[in-house]
């Protein structure tokens, strides 16, 4: 049957089902979007996938013999007037002894800044046996001009690493961190005194 010898009501049925299939093909593709961020975050969690680091609650009972440098990088993204490093470039640790490795973030502006910090650690691979017990990362830092921090991170490199017959020769583990700027609202008088004159 053609469209010519369709009646009205049959067509405007059509017409709907692929208006609704298009609207929940939208829908699903707008969720899907949304997310993806939180899904690819638990992931590199899960894996270690990419560097992510995991988060523990506790420490492992007991160290091993393998040991491993861990070296410490910290830089500041472009529009955030801080310095940031670590107070020690690298450390040696036994695998599943935890340790506290400590950065100093200063301001060196003349303004109140917030920052943030995202990390990683490489090689990747050695992401899923990295975890750490306390850390300053993805907390917003505010510091007033020339206000300057200590922020500590207490980590361990899990023993499970040991099974990992893949990563047997690797002797080094780099933990960097970044800081990012984080845009402040302004407030209303602010945002007003700043609109252009007419």
């Amino acid at each position: 049957m053609t469209d010519a010898e369709r009646s009205p009501a049959d067509l405007g049925r059509r017409h709907r089902r692929v208006a609704i299939g298009c609207a929940a093909l939208v829908a699903s593709m707008i969720g899907a979007a949304y997310a993806a961020v939180p899904l690819y975050d638990l992931f590199c969690r899960a894996t270690g996938y990419a560097g992510t680091t995991q988060v523990a609650s506790a420490a492992p009972a007991g160290a091993i013999d393998r040991e491993i440098t861990v070296r410490f990088d910290g830089n500041v993204a472009p529009g955030l007037k801080w310095r940031f490093a670590p107070e020690a470039n690298e450390m040696t640790v036994k695998v599943g002894e935890t340790r506290l490795a400590l950065f100093k973030a200063k301001n060196v502006s003349d303004e109140s800044l917030t920052g943030t910090a995202s990390y990683n650690v490489t090689p990747n691979q050695t992401g899923a046996y990295f975890s750490k017990l306390q850390c300053f990362c993805f907390t917003e830092q505010t510091l007033k001009p020339g206000e300057e921090i200590d922020m500590p991170v207490a980590f361990f490199v899990d023993p499970s690493i040991a099974e990992n017959r893949d990563l047997d020769d690797i002797r080094q583990i780099t933990l960097s961190y970044t800081f990012f700027p984080v845009k402040q609202p302004k407030s209303a008088a602010l945002a007003v005194s700043e609109r252009p004159k007419s």
